[in-house]
């Protein structure tokens, strides 16, 4: 039964991946519709049947059968033949043999482009079929008969409720709206507006975003054809569809982030694709070929090659992670640039203990200025804002002195100054400007250097290897200090002069305030959070970790923990199937992406538990926001994707805090919905702890309450 699921699954996604789809409803439609036309809706399913078949039986990546990379060439390919040729038994038998060679191109072609960073298109159909158009119109007989009009000229004007119903939406439509329809029903090879809309309906239901570039490049084609006249009788209106309209929303919504840079992109490629169908069309047609979507393929993969050559791309991204939704990728990726800075940097901590302040930021008014302006300098100070205890005339006086810094992460000494002298207060020793330093390599081209040390405090030599943590000396006031204080910078050189860099602090707490991957600000009380063992044992939720959830409704789910091909670790549910990725970094546990049935448990677990953070201290809320495609108000969720490329006017807020509640640790968090001025709740949940680790859940999502149970042991 899971085999028959799984392969009619890959069956839909093979007919929606023709427009870079998922969605199997528009699997469906797109299914349906292309039996508007018998011949090709039959040869067209039947390829896709072979094609999976003969990948799954010679073990081609499951992963691409299932998505339907190896078969949509040859649902494409079977379209064509029933497009082109009358059905016979030289139909089904030239069919088979060219459905086997798409498909074989198809992988061929999957793997060595996708190491460029490369799609094939629709490539293998084109050279596919052209072989079978160049061999049938040979001198040797192939049994292959060209039906008189092969763009199912009859359909539109035969006999039958189909006919009957094109006839009237042709008299009663305006022109250019059956212009719309007619080049969309042209991908699979029709001339029918009932195809077009079915087709509009599904790529609605699939996207909004990718909708809105089909309109917007259609209406850019007509109107600057209207302009230059390239085609005086019109655009052909296969042309129109397979490779303007569909070029354009490939490229602004599908390969590159949608925005409206990618909108722009997708516009300026129209009259690219004019000189390409042009051109081609004049080059093939030497040959009697057709060029087919080949201008589409020219124009999407000349683009993403070109893209790919730049250096690091803050404009204008391609699209690293596919969830075939532009909605989806759009969302991930904003929401992901916010978070997902574990990823980005090399987490450095605080290089102290306790609450310091911050003396001097970033571009300071006293000496962090030109190439040294990314430093910080940090000091302790009591209630009423001074740095001593009286009298306040030696450096022991000032609360910073001899206090221990740390090693911000792991690494390795570098270089060491131990020897300088403390100056008397009000002093300053600019021949030693740094004083005493320890300078650690943490990676090629990332070091760390803590300057103005106590002299003879150093407990580290050249080469040692230190932990996160490690004590490297005390604070002192050797150098350009004329009182105790500590200068801490990242630079991208081992030595002591090196200028500095702009680097953020992966975690501290700004008095309550809790700041991820952020730099401080001058006059700011920072320091490190507490780090509850409990909480974070709780969470430690390693490879082959495996539990069983039941709910008070008598659900039950079965859930382990994996680690990707990529080092990703994910919790997957074995009873539905769902996957939900998250990053534990020690500090704290964060969702950062969710796959699969919204009715689970473990949605409602990766709702709870968005972001959490090992410190059960009183009074620190954790803020976080979801990615925009979680929004269950449809409606809503529809206008923002439209508007969303360029702005956004929705949020969905994620708030958690930790208490103690006899002897547990209960982590409470929301979920709002912002809109302008307007906030909604949309849930509510607590988590349950205890020194066995996750126990219970508790959640009041769209109306409905959900208790479930942990059962770790014995599973």
């Amino acid at each position: 039964m899971k085999q028959t699921a799984a392969f009619l699954k890959s069956v839909l996604n093979t007919y929606a991946v023709l427009f870079f789809s998922q969605n199997r409803v528009f699997g469906i439609i797109l299914l349906l519709a292309s039996f508007l036309n018998t011949a090709s809706g039959i040869a067209g399913l039947a390829c896709v049947i072979v094609s999976l078949l003969i990948t799954g039986t010679l073990n081609f990546n499951a992963d691409d059968r299932q998505k339907g990379i190896y078969s949509f060439n040859s649902l494409l390919l079977g379209i064509a033949f029933g497009a082109f040729y009358n059905l016979n038994i030289m139909f089904a038998m030239w069919l088979l043999v060219a459905c086997c060679m798409a498909v074989a191109l198809s992988v061929i072609m999957t793997q060595r482009l996708s190491k460029l960073g490369l799609p094939m298109l629709s490539l293998p159909f084109i050279i596919t079929f052209w072989l079978v158009l160049m061999a049938a119109n040979s001198i040797f007989s192939m049994g292959l008969q060209l039906r008189t009009n092969y763009l199912l000229q009859e359909l539109y004007r035969g006999p039958g409720d189909v006919a009957g119903l094109e006839g009237y939406l042709s008299a009663h439509l305006p022109v250019w709206v059956a212009l719309f329809f007619h080049s969309l029903s042209a991908v699979l090879f029709q001339h029918n507006i009932l195809t077009g809309m079915l087709m509009s309906v599904g790529m609605l239901i699939h996207s909004r975003i990718a909708f809105s570039l089909l309109i917007i490049s259609f209406i850019a084609a007509c109107g600057l054809n209207s302009i230059t006249h390239v085609y005086p009788e019109g655009i052909s209106y296969y042309h129109l569809g397979a490779n303007v309209m569909m070029a354009a929303m490939a490229m602004g919504s599908f390969f590159t982030i949608p925005s409206w840079r990618s909108y722009l992109l997708a516009v300026l490629s129209i009259p690219v694709s004019f000189i390409l169908i042009n051109g081609l069309t004049g080059f093939f047609s030497v040959h009697a070929l057709p060029v087919f979507s080949l201008p589409f393929c020219v124009v999407n993969i000349g683009v993403i090659w070109l893209l790919t050559l730049r250096g690091y791309p803050v404009k204008l991204a391609l699209t690293g992670l596919q969830h075939y939704s532009p909605e989806r990728n759009l969302y991930q990726f904003l929401n992901q640039q916010k978070r997902l800075d574990d990823l980005k940097y090399l987490r450095l901590n605080l290089p102290f203990m306790g609450s310091w302040t911050v003396s001097q930021g970033y571009d300071g008014d006293i000496t962090h200025k030109g190439e040294w302006g990314h430093a910080l300098d940090f000091v302790i100070r009591d209630d009423e804002q001074k740095t001593y205890q009286l009298p306040g005339a030696s450096p022991a006086d000032y609360y910073c002195f001899n206090k221990p810094v740390i090693a911000c992460a792991d690494g390795v000494v570098e270089t060491v100054v131990d020897t300088i002298e403390d100056n008397a207060i009000g002093q300053e020793n600019l021949k030693d400007n740094w004083g005493n330093t320890v300078v650690l390599k943490h990676l090629t081209g990332l070091y760390s250097k803590v300057s103005h040390l106590k002299k003879n405090s150093v407990k580290v030599k050249v080469g040692d290897v230190v932990k996160q943590g490690d004590i490297l000396g005390h604070c002192g006031s050797s150098g350009r200090s004329p009182e105790p204080h500590l200068h801490f910078q990242v630079q991208a050189t081992p030595y002591i002069g090196a200028k500095s860099l702009a680097y953020p602090f992966a975690c501290y707490l700004n008095q309550d305030d809790l700041q991820t991957f952020s730099i401080p600000k001058e006059g700011q009380l920072i320091s490190s959070p507490d780090i509850d063992q409990q909480l974070k044992k709780a969470f430690d939720l390693q490879p082959g970790y495996v539990a069983s959830l039941k709910t008070d409704d008598g659900k039950s789910e079965d859930w382990e923990v994996f680690k990707d091909a990529y080092g990703q670790q994910y919790i997957y549910c074995k009873t539905t199937g769902a996957a939900a990725y998250f990053i534990n970094n020690g500090n704290m546990f964060y969702f950062t992406s969710f796959y699969g049935d919204k009715t689970s448990v473990l949605y409602q677990f990766y709702l709870a538990a968005y972001k959490v953070v090992f410190s059960a201290m009183k009074n620190m809320v954790v803020s976080d926001e979801f990615p925009l495609h979680v929004l269950s108000n449809k409606p809503l969720r529809w206008l923002q994707d439209l508007a969303a490329p360029f702005f956004l006017f929705s949020k969905i807020i994620y708030q958690s805090a930790g208490y103690l509640n006899k002897g547990k640790i209960i982590i409470s968090s929301s979920q709002y919905q912002r809109v302008g001025t307007i906030t909604g709740q949309l849930m509510e949940a607590s988590i349950a702890i205890d020194h066995n680790g996750l126990q219970s859940m508790s959640i009041q999502l769209n109306g409905k309450q959900t208790k479930a149970t942990w059962r770790t042991e014995n599973i």
